[in-house]
Order: C-alpha cells, then structure tokens, then sequence
C-alpha cells in the first residue's frame, strides 16, 4: 500500500476519509497506480480525499486521470493551450454524439488539472481563474468552428447585404467575460451576428437570422445537454435583450436599437464584463457600437441609486432563499467588492478610458492611481476579494458544485481548512467575518446607508413591553393611557399576544430582537407617528393587525431585525395596517413582502405598465434555469411583491380605480408570459420543439383571455379566465430524440402552464385559472387549433358564449395568431341575430346568475349582482354589441366595458347622458368593489349608497331589455 497523503492530523474525519479512499484505490485500481512515482501517487491520494469531484473523475477515466497525475507538475503556473489540444482531439469527429463525448471528457481532465493545483499544488488565484476562463473559451470556441462547418453543410453559408461571409459572435459575460471564472460555473452569453442577408450553397437557402438560430440552439445543447459523460456547462441566455422572451441572436444593428432605446441600468453593470470568445474581424466594430450604452461621456453619478436597487433585490434574495453563510451574496461578500469596483467604472469609464476593463483586479489599481479609490482601501478590497475568491473555488471544488455557501459537515470544513492552510473553524471565520466586515462597511460609505438610531424611544416603552404582564398599577407615568388600554381590552391583546410566542420555537437571539423591537411597535402605534392622518383609537385597529404579522415572522429572526433596523419599514407597516385590512392579512399570510417597505418611494410607485415584463425577467434571472422549484416560487413572489406595491398605490390615492386594473392586468399578462416560457423550457429539453417553430421568434401558441383579464379589469383577488390555441399544422411533429406530435406537444404545453400556476407551494398559487370558457368547456380539449376555435364561434357556440367573447382578447401569442383570433371574433360577434330570441337568452342567463349568486338582503345591496349592479351593466354592453354590431362593426374593436359603452354612444345606439351614466356608475361601483377587497369587507353597499351610484343604470337597463 503506498503512503498515505500529507493531511493534517489535526482533523480526524479527513485523516479517517484518506484511509479509506487509499485502500479503495489500492483495490480496485492498482494496475493504474502502480506506474506512478511516488510523489504522483502522493498528490493523487491527496487529491481524492480532498474533492470528491477527482475520485469520481478517476473512477470514470481511470486511465487519463492516471496519466494526468504522472506527467503533471501541479506547482507549474503554466496555462495550456487549450484550444490547440482540443483541435487536434476532434480531427476525426464525424457527429455531433463524437463533439459531445470529446467535450465532456476533456472538460473534466482539465478540470482535474485545476482542482489539483489548486488544492494540492496551492496554484495562486490568478493562476487558477485564467486557467477556468481559457478552458471555457476554448470548449465554446471549439464546440462553434465545429457546428458551424456541420450547419454549413446543412444550410449553406451565411453572407451579409455587402456580400461578406458572416459568423456568429459569441459574447461571454459575468465571470466569464471578466476573464475570472469560478470553478464550477454556469456561463452567460449573447450570442449575435454582424449583418442580415441569406445562406448560399445548399438546396434551399435560409435568411441568416434563422441559420444563426440554429446553430446558436445547437451550441447551447452541446454545452448545456446532461449526456453519459455528464455536461460541459450549464448555459444561460437570459443575459441577452429581452431575456427568454426574446430572440436567441440578434444582428449588430438590433443589439445597437436595443440598448440605446430600451438599455436599463442593470444592463449597463452585465454589459462591463462583455467580452467576445475568441478572436474575429467584427469584434471591435461591435464594442464601438455598445460602448456609448456603457460608459457615458459625463461623470455619471445616477449608477449609484440603480446600485441602490438592485443590492436591495439581492438581499430580498438572499432572506427568501434564506442564504446564510453565502460569501457571493451575503454582506461584505464577493458580490459587493464587484458592485464598489463597477459603480466607479460606470462613473469615471466614459472619461478616464483606462477603466474600460473587464477583469476586477486589472482594474483596482487604475482606481488608485487616478485617485478615485484611496490605496488602503483598494489594497483590503484586493486582500478581501482574493480570500473570497480563493474559498469559494476550493468549495465548488469539492465536488463540482455550483455553491458559494460555508460548507456545515465538518468533514468539507476541514477539507476547506486543509487547503487554506487554517488551523480551526473559529480561526477561519475570524478572518472571514474581517474581511466581509471592511467590505461591508467600503460599501455602505458608497451607497450612502447609515446604521438607525435607535436612542430616541422613551424608556417608559421598554418598561412597559417587558413588566406589563405584571400588574399595571404600578405605573405611574402615562396613567390615562394605561386606563385607556385597559378599558379597550389592549393589555388582554398584549398579554395573548405574549403568551402565544412564548409556545413558539425563537431563539436567543430572535428573543432578543424582539424584545427590542417591541417597544419601538407599541411606540409608533400609540403615538401616531406613523399616521399620516391619525384616527382616535386607532392603536384598536392597528395593534392587533401589526402583532398578527409580527407573530408569524416571530420565528424568523431576519425579519425581526428588519423591521428593528429599518424604523421606516416599521412605520410604514404600520400605516399601511392602518389603511389597509387585506394588505395587513396579505404580509401576514406572505411575510417575504415585508423587504418591500424597506424603499416607501419605490412600495407606492409601481411599475410603468411596460416595465412588468422587464422587471419579471430581471427577477428570475438571479434563479437558475433548471431549479423548477425556486422558478414557481420566484413567480409568486414577484406577483406578490408587485401585487403590494399596486394595492400600496391605490389606497394612497397614486393610482386611480382605472389603473389598478391596469397594472393588475399587466402584471397578469407579464406573468403569462414567464410561464410559457418556464413551460416552453422544460418541454423543449425532453421532446424538442415543433419543426414549424425552428429558426423563428415564435411558439405556434397563444392565450385568450376572457372575462376581467380580458376586459383589463382585473381585482386583487381576481383569477384568470383563459382559453389556450395553437396554429401548428396536423403533420407537424418535434425535432427532438422523443419525437411525438405538435398538437400532443401543445397539449402537454397547456398542462405544465396549468401546473406552474395552480400547484399549492409555500409561497401559495399563482394565480387561480378557469379553463372552463374553452370550446365545449370543460369536455372540451385542453388547447384547440385555431381553425378549430374558429368553427367552434361561428356554428356551434351558444349566447352566452359569443357574450364572453365580446370580453375576449389574445393576451400572449405572435401576430399571426393576433390578427387571425381577431378576424374570427370579429365574424363571430356581427353574425346577425334575431333580437326577440337574443334578449331573451340574455335575459334568462343574468336571472339565472342573480337567483344563484346575489347576495343583497335588506338594506344592503351586492355590488355586482344587485340590480343595477357591475354584472347587468356588463350584460348590457355585451347584449348591444350582439344587437348592433352587425350594423356598426367598429364595436367589436375594444373588448373593455368603458371603451365599448363610448363605442355604442359614437355610433348612436345609446345616448350620450345614458352612456355617461353608466361609465361613472361602472366606475364608482368597481371603485367600491376595490375599497370592499382592501378593507376586508362584503362587497355590499347601503340601499342609498347603492342608489347614489347606480340608480339610473336599472331604469337604462329596462328601456333596452323589457
């Protein structure tokens, strides 16, 4: 038996963990060991017990690894070629199963190579990322030369407008880009081509947007696929102008249009890393092109407050996902040092060009010596940011995880110890928590955040938190408050309150949180400093909404101390408690949405109603793309998050009734979209996508929306009527290894939307979906074709269906659906029709719907089914537009109930005093509807009240229908 490696005998579990690895080894591989020399069989059975990821590697290439180990110098700083080794390997490569297999294996040789001398032969940092970041060009580089001969022979070769070859570029950006990849990492990447035009050479030729499609689709798959021989990387494209929803390559001309018009400032940080893989003729054409959206010709200071948002979005994410020990994430971490060295780039690089780099530690020095970062500082950033980066190779390294998070078994912290040549846990985290603390503090001076003061709160309120549970006589101060509270019953609510966490498991420190949190609660409630416009009592409503969500985050300590560190959020909470009851019972059934009050200005100003989409995507970038779970989670709380956001505006009077709708309504629809796509991803990678869809920016699917969506009239707790199409023709079939028919594609489509949106998860549903306005409702097929729906509308749908329509609109889907969904319903909607029988069955529907759902009794009317309420207006609208639209088609343009009542005042079929009747009686009653959601109440209005509102719409409905 050979030696056992040099492992400190300081750690037990690594001591006992080479034992068995050397005697594994010994058994079951000596043929492969046995030509090793003495100090090649050392480093390999140190490099075993180490990463887990080497003994697999050796297990699965024995032979290779073996050699490796033999003609390696570990402690050589060299950086391979690559690119030249990789050339010569796939010289006999004749398919794209061969360009799998030699990519695969070769990536994990080398990856080998790397984990060793940086665990064995103690390789220095720079050394290490320039070797990650070569070995990723080179794996791109030589997977793109290859797929573009094989697509050439496919398709022809791509030329430009001016008659030049083309070539697809490929941008690499995050980490990669910056020339310092991390271990084990995914890679970002835009893919984009110089000019527009078409192959040449093959039997039928394709415009250069398709041929790049293509090929970039196949680049990913032999990058990102999971085969025998386990993937090369896991790749992301949400980096590229409009993330999923967009196109997978882009012309330089496009790429220009699109930053220069639509660019946000998160754009401009990813785009500072963006560097092109390889060497090529169009490369700096491009950088010319961006370098404006980039850097600005002026001292550009506004980065500072988009910085401002988007570290508040990672600590949103780093509470949720509960990431603790996170160096990348976490405060102080890796993640801040890039933020402080990018915020002053993105300031000074448009005059100071020398800042123009990639690469963080390029770029640090520049900082001094132009004076814009002191020396000390940038010598402990530098000092901070190479031990960060240096402890999260080591610990992807263990076992090729992608991870940035302290490793809890003790057998991985001593290997992570071991490696940094550190005695102890404690001692570890000693040098850890100082260099994440200057970090922190570097960047809190940047961002302008200050630690609160919490002095000002009277200690009379910490006495009365902690011995009120006593006897209250005892007080001698406030005296009057103190009998109001008893009268009011606010010590019984207290004392229960107490009593109830004390059953709850809060640790010593949530305990201690909280008991300093408490009194800054009870202060701010009583003394109405929250309240913008304070009611007598209102400590009555107020308290106990503001204990319920305090109970439910009893546990969690981190939102214990954001609320005690943020007293704007606590102010803020407790205001929007005081206005709002839904709102209070939504924080508290969401606790997550307490991160939302920590910026007041950006909780009541929601999103440009074209923003949702951007805003969506921005969010679900920082999830990987294969974490389902994490993905329909992230959903939720972005609708949740935006959901408050909307409500905080409307009750502070931001938003006008007619816009809440709308952004609910768009939010809706940006969520829609999301989900097709998450739908789109996990079904393309199993069965591939329909053939009709190859090479083009569409699915060959859409979503109707009827009903609330449809009319962009969405409530707070409103869900979602839609009906699914498809447009793909009956042979159609998917390109993937499972090949199975398009239309049973779309069906399983339709199933994983439904899936993503209604399953149950901690976080709840998404929203609730009613499929049952589809052809043939719920007997009907899950997705129809659309020449189907269009049979369906014009010979078989009944009245009342052709009244959904009139609300019906297409919410997702490509132009061609758009335009041909619109032309059916149009023919649908001015088919004539015999009045007698149509008053008749509207009628009969509204009667049969009041009989079953009205809730008015006595004095108290229901806001939508009483009569005169939202519902007969809605009816009445969709009876005239089937009355009159065959005469005045122009009524079937908007499928909204304001626009088409003008409508049907414009063309004279109701007069100008009843349509304004019953736009402002619509409008006041949806307002009341809202106000009903937000306080919690009935949606119900006093008999006066009700006549206030709506007197006039029965008298307009009978002159129409009786």
């Amino acid at each position: 038996m050979p030696n056992l490696p040099i492992i400190n005998t300081h750690f037990d579990e690594l001591v006992a963990l080479a034992k068995q690895r050397n005697q594994q080894l010994v058994d079951d591989y000596q043929n492969y060991i046995e030509p090793l020399d003495s100090s090649a069989v050392e480093n390999l059975m140190a490099a075993v017990t180490l990463s887990d990821f080497v003994f697999r590697a050796f297990e699965q290439q024995p032979e290779a690894i073996a050699q490796l180990f033999a003609e390696r110098d570990f402690t050589d700083s060299h950086v391979p070629d690559y690119e030249e080794q990789l050339a010569n390997l796939l010289q006999g490569c004749d398919s794209e199963a061969c360009l799998h297999r030699v990519l695969r294996q070769f990536r994990q040789q080398a990856m080998v190579d790397i984990a060793v001398s940086d665990m064995v032969g103690h390789a220095y940092l720079d050394v290490s990322l320039a070797r990650l970041t070569k070995l990723a060009d080179a794996l791109i580089l030589s997977a793109l030369n290859w797929l573009t001969l094989f697509c050439q022979e496919r398709w022809g070769v791509p030329y430009g407008v001016d008659g030049q070859q083309q070539t697809l570029l490929v941008y690499g950006m995050g980490k990669l880009g910056g020339g310092e990849l991390n271990f084990s990492s995914d890679i970002d990447l835009i893919f984009t081509y110089p000019q527009t035009g078409k192959t040449h050479g093959a039997r039928k030729s394709l415009d250069n947007q398709t041929f790049f499609t293509r090929l970039g689709q196949k680049l990913i798959a032999v990058l990102d696929q999971q085969t025998a021989d386990g993937f090369v990387y896991r790749v992301d494209m949400r980096l590229r102008p409009f993330g999923d929803s967009g196109p997978l390559v882009l012309s330089f001309s496009a790429l220009e249009d699109y930053y220069q018009d639509q660019g946000r400032d998160w754009e401009r940080y990813a785009m500072l890393k963006a560097r092109p893989i390889g060497q090529g003729e169009h490369h700096q054409e491009l950088s010319q092109l961006l370098r404006p959206f980039v850097y600005r010709r002026y001292i550009d200071f506004s980065v500072i407050e988009s910085l401002r948002k988007m570290k508040l979005m990672i600590s949103r994410e780093v509470r949720r996902k509960q990431l603790t020990n996170n160096i990348k994430l976490g405060a102080g971490g890796i993640r801040e040092v890039e933020f402080i060295v990018q915020v002053f780039q993105l300031i000074r690089g448009g005059r100071v060009k020398e800042l123009q780099q990639r690469n963080l530690l390029t770029v640090l020095p520049l900082l001094v010596e132009h004076q814009i970062v002191p020396p000390e500082s940038a010598r402990v950033l530098t000092n901070a940011y190479r031990f960060l980066r240096r402890v999260e190779n080591v610990i992807q390294a263990l076992d090729d995880q992608q991870t940035q998070t302290l490793p809890d078994s003790e057998l991985d912290q001593a290997r992570l110890l071991h490696v940094l040549g550190i005695d102890t846990w404690q001692e570890f985290l000693t040098r850890l928590n100082a260099h994440l603390g200057f970090v922190h503090d570097e960047f809190n001076q940047l961002i302008g955040e200050e630690a609160p003061n919490h002095e000002d709160i009277q200690a009379q309120w910490q006495t009365l938190w902690h011995d009120s549970w006593h006897d209250t006589d005892d007080f001698t101060w406030q005296k009057a408050i103190a009998s109001n509270w008893q009268k009011d019953g606010i010590w019984q609510t207290l004392y229960e309150f107490k009593q109830e966490l004390d059953k709850q498991p809060i640790g010593q420190r949530g305990r201690v949180v909280l008991d300093k949190l408490m009194p800054r609660v009870l202060f701010h409630i009583h003394s109405n400093s929250a309240f913008e416009n304070a009611y007598e009592n209102t400590y009555e409503v107020v308290l106990p909404r503001v204990l319920q969500i305090i109970q439910k985050v009893a546990s969690r300590t981190v939102y214990l101390e954001l609320l005690y560190e943020n007293d704007g959020a606590l102010i803020h909470l407790i205001r929007l408690c005081q206005q709002s009851h839904w709102i209070s019972d939504y924080i508290a059934k969401f606790p997550i949405l307490l991160d939302e009050l920590i910026d007041p200005k950006l909780l009541h100003n929601p999103p440009a109603l074209a923003d949702y989409v951007n805003e969506l995507q921005q969010a679900m970038l920082r999830i990987p793309e294969d974490d389902v779970e994490s993905q329909m989670n992230g959903l939720r709380q972005f609708k949740q998050a935006q959901q408050l956001r909307i409500a905080a505006a409307d009750i502070s009077g931001v938003l006008p009734l007619m816009k809440v709708s709308d952004h609910l309504t768009a939010l809706a629809e940006a969520i829609i979209g999301e989900v097709i796509q998450q739908a789109w991803h996990q079904l393309t990678a199993r069965f591939g996508q329909p053939k009709s869809t190859l090479g083009t920016n569409h699915k060959g699917f859409a979503v109707l929306g009827y009903g609330k969506m449809g009319g962009i009239e969405l409530g707070y707790g409103s869900d979602l009527d839609l009906v699914f199409v498809h447009d793909c023709s009956l042979n159609d079939t998917t390109n993937g290894e499972r090949e199975i028919a398009a239309s049973q594609f779309y069906v399983k489509l339709a199933q994983k939307v439904m899936h993503i949106f209604n399953t149950r998860m901690s976080s709840g549903i998404l929203y609730e979906l009613d499929m049952r306005l589809r052809p043939s409702g719920n007997s009907g097929v899950l997705v129809i074709h659309i020449d189907s729906f269009a049979d369906y509308q014009l010979t078989e749908a009944w009245t009342w269906e052709h009244q959904a329509l009139v609300r019906a609109r297409m919410v997702y889907g490509h132009d061609d659906i758009r335009n041909n969904f619109s032309a059916i319903r149009k023919r649908a909607l001015t088919n004539p029709r015999e009045n007698g029988e149509l008053k008749k069955q509207v009628v009969e529907m509204r009667e049969k719907m009041r009989n079953h759902i009205d809730t008015s009794s006595g004095q108290c009317i229901d806001i939508k089914h009483g009569h005169g309420g939202l519902v007969d207006i809605e009816f009445l609208t969709q009876y005239l537009v089937l009355r009159f639209s065959g005469k005045y088609p122009q009524l079937t343009e908007f499928s909204d109930n304001i626009r088409i009542i003008e409508g049907l005042a414009k063309v004279g079929v109701v007069s100008d005093e009843s349509a304004q009747c019953l736009v402002d009686s619509y409008c006041q009653l949806r307002n009341a509807s809202h106000r009903a959601v937000l306080q919690d109440g009935k949606a119900q209005l006093s008999q006066t009240m009700f006549n206030q509102m709506a007197g006039s719409v029965a008298q307009i409905w009978q002159s129409f229908m009786e």
